[in-house]
């Protein structure tokens, strides 16, 4: 007695394709909690401030509970304060990192494709960049005074180094032979740096670019606090001497918010630039 015939697998057919796989389902469903997750450790942590202020285990003159300080930035917000001193903080820092970004895109650019250029530029930069750009301030007053040129300089000093640094180590991680294959397709220099070179060194210009704007926003605190008559950091001065504990803890909030939202910008940015470049993803 025979076993009867095997039954061949079905194959799918047309209707199958739009059915996600397994995989593909649960890696669309877990994307959102995901980001949700994200959310959690914050939100703990500012519960856990709020519960420390109600039941008294924080002074309120030292560190005052997250509801009085949205409280004290409504009040601010309200009455136009709190937005013109951000207006002026974020021409400030866009300014500087017009600036600092510019020349080290510039430069970075020059040293990493010439030699000449790597010759003449890369080490005088390698030598400033030992010198803690904050601890240039007696000689920046001095050489441009205590005014907005001042705050300007020290967020384009502090956007300058990480943008500068990744656009050179971006432009030299390119495998040469992609170059050699461009230039043995007969595709010319401009041609060669705007397909090979461009794109190769897209994700360290990124990277650089983050940095430096976490740089700028770390520089303009202490250039706001000069001799500024506006801005974030003349906000959080002014309160330090009437002891408004409430007013200094929200101008840190926003310069958090503000380092947060540029970041999460760039991001955005980055994956839609570089969609087809793919990474290890976290598991």
């Amino acid at each position: 007695m025979t076993a009867p015939p095997a039954e061949a697998p079905a194959t799918s057919g047309p209707a199958d394709l739009g059915t996600p796989r397994p995989a593909e389902r649960r890696r669309r469903t877990t994307i959102p909690t995901v980001a949700w997750w994200r959310l959690a450790s914050p939100v703990l942590l500012v519960a856990a401030w709020e519960l420390a202020a109600r039941v008294g285990w924080l002074a309120p003159e030292k560190l005052p509970a997250p509801s009085t300080v949205l409280a004290t930035g409504w009040r601010l917000a309200s009455d136009g304060t709190l937005l013109t001193h951000l207006l002026d903080s974020l021409s400030r820092a866009g300014a500087g990192l017009l600036i600092g970004g510019g020349l080290a895109l510039i430069l970075g650019a020059v040293a990493g494709l010439l030699r000449l250029g790597d010759d003449l530029i890369d080490p005088p930069v390698q030598m400033a960049r030992m010198l803690p750009h904050l601890g240039l301030v007696p000689l920046l007053i001095i050489w441009v005074g205590i005014g907005e040129s001042l705050k300007i300089s020290l967020v384009a000093l502090g956007a300058f180094f990480p943008l500068y640094f990744n656009t050179y180590a971006g432009i030299r991680d390119i495998d040469e032979r992609l170059v050699e294959a461009a230039r043995t397709c007969g595709l010319g220099t401009v041609a060669r740096l705007r397909h090979v070179v461009l794109p190769g060194a897209l994700p360290a210009l990124f990277l650089g670019l983050r940095l430096a704007i976490g740089a700028a926003w770390l520089s303009l605190v202490v250039g706001e606090q000069v001799n500024a008559q506006t801005g974030i950091g003349f906000l959080m001065m002014e309160a330090r001497e009437f002891s408004q504990t409430d007013v200094v803890v929200l101008g840190l909030l926003v310069y958090a918010l503000l380092g947060l939202l540029s970041d999460v910008a760039i991001r955005t940015l980055e994956r839609r630039t570089l969609s087809w470049r793919r990474g290890l993803r976290a598991t």
